[in-house]
């Protein structure tokens, strides 16, 4: 009798728990992130130009290891332990960060944290690949944003929290974070199940090469690129609430905001894709995000933020786990570590520049400036995107 598939809410035990593990890395992480910034243009005295180069840094070099990482799962046959090894080393960054002196330890933490995403990112998106049938896997990657965002709800209301009890909440928020990050390294170790690969002699095992992949995937990958390159770190979207009158206390809030319609519509908005097909969805999600940014750039009252603060959790929850989802349903199955490597990567190298070029703007132009120009990349990006849309069609091939 052949053994029952054992599942949680229609998702497999590998898809669930990766959830699980993501939701309590981003209580971990999203306690920091908010306030950050905040940490280091006022208590460390950080300009916007350096805080653009923080970020930017710390997102494109870490994002080269995405491929490489994708690249040895593939060759090794191995997921979870990689898995295991990035969760970790970001788990273990948060010291780094609670004792940091200067922004030069700050960019240190980043650098490792982001290291360590780029260890375990291709690998978990794998996995959750590999343990979907095709047509549900708009449904499991946003289910996996999804709990990515619950964690990234809790997150910010645990860093409101501590820093209403403590006088210099910073260090507090940055030590307590390692909690959440531990439960999700044991998570990983006791509750992961990776399928058994055969034994692939050295010859015939995958080579780091774009050949596997057709036009469909470097097209989108393309256009991905193009869209990051003004995607600048949220950072700036922090900041500019502080800017419009949102004080400190309340930017976890604001935060909060943000991701608790993210989460909320991150898995209605997988099922939708699946059944009326993702592209439809990815190409709302470009120019929501333009219309968004404008009103970032033209935005004067602190009201305005915490409805712009929503309609971005919308747009993420449109996007994010959507595009991973379209991008399985255009790889070879023998290269998907491999290709989710490149993709995160080459998104992940981009955002230097964008961060760069947004914290430049900031300084020397205008803080409605840096959203300006994200917004001009995001419509440039939704043209290409209806561009390739037509292509498919003219080719007659089936994707999303």
């Amino acid at each position: 009798m052949p053994k029952k598939r054992f599942e949680i809410f229609g998702l497999t035990r590998n898809v669930f728990v990766a959830g699980l593990v993501s939701l309590c890395m981003d209580v971990s992480s999203e306690m920091i992130y908010p306030v950050m910034p905040l940490f280091l243009a006022n208590v460390l005295g950080v300009n916007k130009s350096v805080i653009g180069l923080i970020e930017g840094a710390a997102e494109s070099t870490a994002s080269m290891l995405k491929v490489f990482s994708g690249y040895i799962s593939d060759r090794v046959g191995n997921r979870k332990w990689l898995m295991f090894a990035g969760y970790g080393i970001s788990t273990l960054s948060r010291p780094v960060l609670a004792l940091a002196p200067n922004w030069h330890q700050v960019l240190g933490y980043r650098f490792m944290d982001r290291f360590g995403k780029g260890v375990r990112t291709s690998p978990r998106d794998a996995i959750i690949a590999e343990s979907t049938g095709a047509g549900h896997l708009g449904r499991a990657f946003s289910f996996h944003r999804s709990m990515d965002t619950v964690g990234a709800v809790i997150g910010p209301a645990l860093a409101f929290s501590i820093l209403a009890l403590f006088a210099d909440g910073y260090r507090p928020v940055f030590w307590l974070s390692m909690i959440p990050g531990v439960v999700a390294v044991l998570l990983i170790a006791f509750f992961i199940k990776e399928k058994t690969r055969p034994r692939v002699p050295a010859g015939q095992r995958p080579r780091l090469t774009m050949r596997h992949f057709d036009w469909r995937f470097k097209f989108f990958v393309v256009i991905a690129a193009i869209f990051a390159l003004g995607n600048s770190s949220d950072v700036f979207l922090i900041l500019r609430a502080q800017q419009l009158g949102i004080s400190a206390l309340m930017i976890p809030v604001v935060y909060l905001v943000f991701n608790a319609v993210y989460s909320a519509s991150a898995i209605p908005a997988g099922i939708a894709a699946d059944r009326f097909g993702k592209k439809r969805l990815i190409l709302a999600g470009f120019l929501l995000f333009a219309i968004l940014y404008y009103g970032f750039g033209v935005a004067s009252s602190a009201g305005a933020v915490w409805a712009f603060f929503g309609f971005y959790g919308l747009f993420m929850g449109l996007t994010e786990g959507i595009q991973k989802a379209f991008l399985a349903t255009i790889i070879p199955a023998e290269f998907r570590a491999t290709a989710f490597g490149v993709y995160n990567t080459v998104v992940g190298l981009a955002m230097f520049p964008a961060s760069l070029v947004g914290g430049l703007l900031w300084d020397k132009v205008s803080p409605s400036a840096t959203f300006f120009f994200g917004g001009a990349t995001a419509l440039l990006s939704a043209l290409l995107f209806i561009i390739f849309i037509a292509a498919i069609r003219r080719d007659g091939e089936e994707a999303g």
